[in-house]
């Protein structure tokens, strides 16, 4: 029984986990349209890590911490300075990073299917048994990538999750849905993409971003992995949502019901 348990130790220490990280507009900034309609404004805009890849690194490093993990991988898809992005995660305790460089219209036009692949030859490239992304990124929403990434590997997939155990060579992993809460178990090698409550990402400081510059970071290509760019989606106008019409105070319920059938929204 005690070598069981030494055996099944040393396979999790094994553990390599690659996690996904993408370079957005910071969640603070207010988005502006470009005067053409043909997207938004980027240049001189303030750039961060997609807050929910924030939690995904969060995990990996504390799967490391807890002697589960023994290499953490960060990638990140996009120009030259998605290097910042990748040199935050290793500041925040991966081990080491792959810039897949992607420029020009190339990546205006990259979406959740390019970056899945992308990340699928990666995986397996790098034999990892565990994938840990960001539910979505704040500037797309798309919320496709871990869900694609899971299809093209062929692995079993945890989404949504809030809470992450290790139980018996298998990840638990707690769920949100839309009626509240779901537990799944699943084999691995797997994917799974963090939500908000999973956990709260922990900053870089001075002496840790210092050693992420002697962190090794590998630039890449699109081609280098077979992968082809080419978009799928074309982006016709990109508009400001639509002005709010100020409210109207009503007395009472009396007054609020005429309002409504006079402006037709009662029978």
């Amino acid at each position: 029984m005690r070598d069981s348990f030494k055996h099944l130790t040393h396979k999790m220490a094994s553990l390599r986990v690659m996690v996904g990280v993408k370079r957005v507009i910071d969640y603070a900034v207010k988005i502006r349209v470009k005067p053409d309609k043909t997207g938004v404004v980027t240049e001189g805009v303030k750039h961060s890590m997609n807050p929910f890849d924030e939690i995904a690194v969060e995990e990996a490093v504390r799967l490391k911490e807890k002697k589960i993990a023994k290499e953490i991988i960060a990638v990140s898809c996009g120009p030259k300075q998605s290097q910042e992005t990748l040199r935050t995660a290793l500041a925040m305790g991966v081990d080491r990073a792959v810039h897949v460089e992607v420029t020009g219209k190339d990546y205006e036009g990259l979406g959740p299917l390019q970056v899945s692949k992308i990340l699928a030859k990666l995986a397996q490239e790098e034999d990892v048994s565990l994938v840990i992304l960001g539910k979505q990124a704040i500037d797309d929403d798309c919320n496709q990538t871990g869900q694609m990434l899971a299809s093209y590997l062929d692995w079993p997939q945890a989404t949504f999750a809030s809470e992450v155990n290790l139980d018996d060579g298998h990840l638990k992993v707690v769920r949100e849905i839309d009626g509240g809460l779901e537990t799944v178990r699943v084999k691995m090698p797997c994917v799974v993409t963090a939500d908000l409550r999973l956990n709260e990402p922990r900053y870089a400081t001075l002496p840790n971003i210092m050693k992420a510059k002697k962190k090794p970071l590998v630039k890449k290509t699109a081609a280098d992995l077979g992968v082809e760019l080419a978009p799928r989606i074309e982006v016709l106008k990109v508009e400001d949502p639509p002005v709010r019409e100020a409210g109207q105070k009503v007395d009472d319920v009396q007054d609020l019901v005429a309002k409504l059938k006079d402006a037709g929204r009662l029978g």
